[in-house]
């Protein structure tokens, strides 16, 4: 799988991933398919199928927790911001002005302007049906390989990703809009990243406290993969390893107890 000129098997990845990472939830293939270009088959709508509108974290979340495969276009969702940042929506002067973010998550409107510019986001022309399924079930090929896990699993994801490269990988968050970091940013982007999950994906994605994300583009899973095999033989492994090889210290009378015993006391 270290190969990196070639094509790596959906259900490959799973399977090294489950190896190395063992995830509470899938992990992911997200792709977005463009034009004519046709859905695959077997995907639930959420408009068509369930007769609601999501958000794209939701949307994650059916996948990674339920193992479906999800398509979701404009019609299938509520979010607003989800909607400006995949493009299906003008970003209009009252969210550019800052209103969305003003009173919530910052003080003022100006500021609220700032952080929806750190947005990644789609031009109209780059939009498109975002799709994401498990990748054990995956019937296309991806863009991006979606995890979620604990801090400890995604430091495992982190270190397999630097093992050919070294160096150290940087994230940028704005605690909202988690969406567009995974999807948009990761593909404009072409690197992988560590992903604070944001409030959004918490309630309505029903993350949970203990995770953290991480996205890499697909066409750099083999180096990973590869980093994951050398770094565990290098000894760093996950369920992280315990060093139980030393002598415990007790309480003064369990020692005491002890050196009665060493002095030879029997009765």
């Amino acid at each position: 799988m270290g190969d990196a000129t070639r094509t790596p098997d959906c259900r490959e990845v799973a399977r090294v991933l489950d190896r190395h990472l063992r995830t509470d939830t899938f992990p992911l293939g997200i792709r977005v398919f463009r034009g004519d270009e046709p859905l695959p088959e077997r995907v639930r709508r959420p408009w068509r199928d369930m007769g609601i509108k999501i958000a794209i974290c939701q949307g994650i979340g059916m996948a990674r927790r339920y193992g479906w495969a999800v398509a979701m276009g404009p019609e299938d969702l509520s979010c607003p911001i989800a909607q400006v940042a995949f493009g299906f929506k003008p970003a209009i002067p009252y969210y550019t002005e800052g209103n969305l973010a003003a009173g919530m998550y910052v003080e003022t409107c100006g500021a609220g302007a700032l952080t929806e510019q750190e947005v990644p986001k789609f031009a109209p022309e780059e939009a498109g049906t975002v799709v994401v399924a498990p990748l054990a079930r995956c019937t296309f090929e991806p863009e991006t390989l979606l995890i979620y896990g604990n801090s400890a699993q995604v430091m495992r994801a982190v270190t397999g990703a630097l093992w050919k490269t070294g160096g150290a990988l940087t994230s940028t968050t704005t605690g909202r809009a988690d969406c567009a970091d995974i999807v948009i940013r990761t593909a404009r982007e072409g690197r992988p990243q560590f992903i604070l999950p944001c409030l959004g994906d918490r309630i309505f994605g029903q993350t949970q406290d203990h995770e953290m994300a991480f996205t890499i583009p697909w066409s750099q899973v083999p180096d990973l993969l590869e980093g994951l095999e050398g770094t565990h033989r290098g000894g760093v492994r996950y369920p992280i390893p315990a060093f139980l090889r030393y002598t415990p210290a007790f309480p003064a009378t369990y020692q005491e107890l002890q050196r009665r015993w060493d002095e030879g006391e029997t009765t």
